[in-house]
């Protein structure tokens, strides 16, 4: 081989003797507590699928006769002619579930959030954002152009000194930016200031204080943004997500993402607000406008399994119960609580050698947890994450506890 693609193979052989390397496993049934993969049968506790919805007879059945009335794709972007009726039936549901004008569906949650901050924000703007956000939102930002700050992991006491601290140069800036208002007849918008958040943090599990955040938003005139991804559809009373666990409205928090391949256990994402926000998503997001629609099909998928968290509120009182479950099950072994009340549980081990190792040996026990690594999470973090659906029964819990009570001894950990 010639030329520069040959030097990529040291990076290759680096990554895989500090233990970083990253392996693909081939999933041979549906998602689900139990699964097989490259051909062996695992208790699963690294799925998403948080309701257990993946497979659900009435999501898989509302799939398939969508597939049959409007064919495997959507054939074309949503502004030529692939926006199909279950998008729009599903747009509707979304904005009326979740107390919100309206709702535009997206690809994935990546192709949301690079979507929303590139169509929202440009240089000479100030976009504020947690240290462990998702790489989604931090790539977002970048690709904006505008100013990214980022603050310690939920100190908000951080964020608060981070924007008096350049309160000054947003007046200054929104000063010379007004004057040039008054001396030109371009259209000229002053400096926007937004802050964006994972409303459940994807690798710890824990939840962001979106109504401290509220409050430092109103004082400092910066909009928030939530990445509801993993809080979407098993958090709050209703299963609405953050902002129904604490209680906010559409005018508290004006920008909302969510996902559609996690507790509601299809695929694709969307973002909700203002008519507004929507129609300027609509007319400038270039992740939207650029690429071809989701499948109807996922659309007619997830509006059954939206359906279903409205109609089934026993799956997140389930989930609940064996997270409590799980918590009490980790102290009574001798572990550190997860700080974490979500299903996203992490243990961290520390060194990426050991986590490997502990990965490893629950494999031979039958059950899948995912080792996770830099860069993934910080140098010194490495943890195994493991994740909870409602479709696990006790039992399954309490054989996932035994495991890890045994691999801690097996990996050499205190």
């Amino acid at each position: 081989m010639k030329g520069w693609i040959s030097q990529l193979a040291p990076a290759l052989g680096r990554r895989r003797r500090d233990a970083l390397y990253r392996e693909r496993t081939t999933l041979a049934s549906p998602q689900g507590a139990q699964v097989c993969l490259d051909g062996i049968d695992y208790l699963n506790f690294s799925s998403n699928d948080y309701l257990g919805l993946a497979n659900d007879p009435s999501v898989v059945a509302a799939f398939q006769s969508a597939a049959d009335l409007y064919g495997v794709g959507a054939g074309a972007s949503h502004l030529v002619v692939g926006h199909h009726r279950a998008h729009a039936m599903l747009e509707d549901e979304l904005a009326d579930f979740l107390g919100r004008d309206r709702a535009l569906l997206f690809s994935s949650g990546y192709m949301a959030n690079l979507g929303v901050l590139t169509a929202l924000l440009s240089k000479g703007d100030f976009l504020y954002q947690d240290k462990l956000n998702h790489a989604s939102l931090i790539d977002g930002g970048i690709a904006s152009e505008a100013k990214l700050i980022r603050y310690r992991h939920n100190d908000l006491s951080h964020l608060e000194l981070l924007l008096k601290k350049h309160s000054k140069l947003h007046s200054k800036l929104h000063s010379k930016l007004h004057s040039k208002l008054q001396s030109s007849s371009e259209d000229k918008t002053l400096a926007k200031t937004l802050v964006a958040v994972d409303g459940v943090f994807s690798m710890d599990g824990d939840i962001a204080s979106l109504d401290k955040l509220v409050r430092l938003g109103e004082n400092y005139d910066a909009a928030l943004m939530v990445d509801d991804a993993h809080g979407f559809g098993v958090l709050g009373d209703r299963g609405a997500g953050c902002c129904d666990y604490f209680g906010l409205d559409q005018n508290q928090v004006p920008i909302l993402m969510g996902t559609l391949g996690k507790a509601l256990g299809v695929a694709g994402a969307f973002v909700a607000g203002s008519h507004t926000l929507i129609e300027t998503l609509i007319q400038f997001s270039r992740t939207y406008i650029y690429t071809t629609a989701l499948p109807p099909a996922c659309a007619a998928a997830a509006l059954q399994a939206l359906s279903l968290v409205q109609q089934q509120p026993e799956r997140r009182q389930h989930l609940n119960e064996l997270i409590v479950q799980f918590q009490q099950g980790l102290a009574a072994i001798g572990f550190e609580p997860t700080n974490s009340m979500t299903a996203i549980q992490p243990l961290i081990i520390g060194s990426s050698e050991q986590t490997l190792a502990f990965s490893q040996y629950l494999n031979t026990q039958g059950l899948y947890v995912a080792a996770i690594r830099p860069p993934t999470v910080a140098v010194g973090t490495s943890r195994l994450r493991i994740t909870l659906s409602s479709a696990h029964t006790s039992s399954q819990i309490n054989c996932l506890l035994s495991a890890l009570d045994t691999g801690r001894k097996v990996v050499g950990l205190t």
